[in-house]
């Protein structure tokens, strides 16, 4: 495997694995966890950056012309990398709402 292939696994790996750390948080923080939810929230921003990274690549050998022919995995591993950063903004407004509805129910 190699060239935009390999880039787009690469993506869809470390994108996916934000995205699981990011519905974690969600998890904890319902649980109260805050401490840990910001911790995944954390833990998931640097495998998001890996993936946002690979995908700078492919726009950097577009850009200087060296591009290879876009196919549906690199796609695939686009969408993934917008779901992925949905959910980081998704479990950011969770944590916050879980956050304000415990401190309205005092504890």
């Amino acid at each position: 495997m190699e060239g935009n292939e390999l880039i787009a696994f690469q993506i869809i790996s470390a994108v996916g694995t934000a995205r699981s750390c990011y519905i974690e948080a969600i998890q904890a923080a319902k649980k109260g966890d805050y401490e840990g939810a910001m911790k995944l929230i954390a833990e998931g921003e640097k495998d998001f950056i890996e993936g946002h990274d690979a995908h700078a690549k492919l726009l950097e050998q577009e850009a200087n012309g060296k591009g290879e022919p876009i196919g549906l995995l690199i796609l695939h591993a686009e969408d993934q990398l917008m779901s992925a950063e949905a959910f980081k903004t998704i479990a950011q407004e969770f944590i916050e709402l879980y956050q304000r509805l415990d401190k309205e129910a005092g504890k």
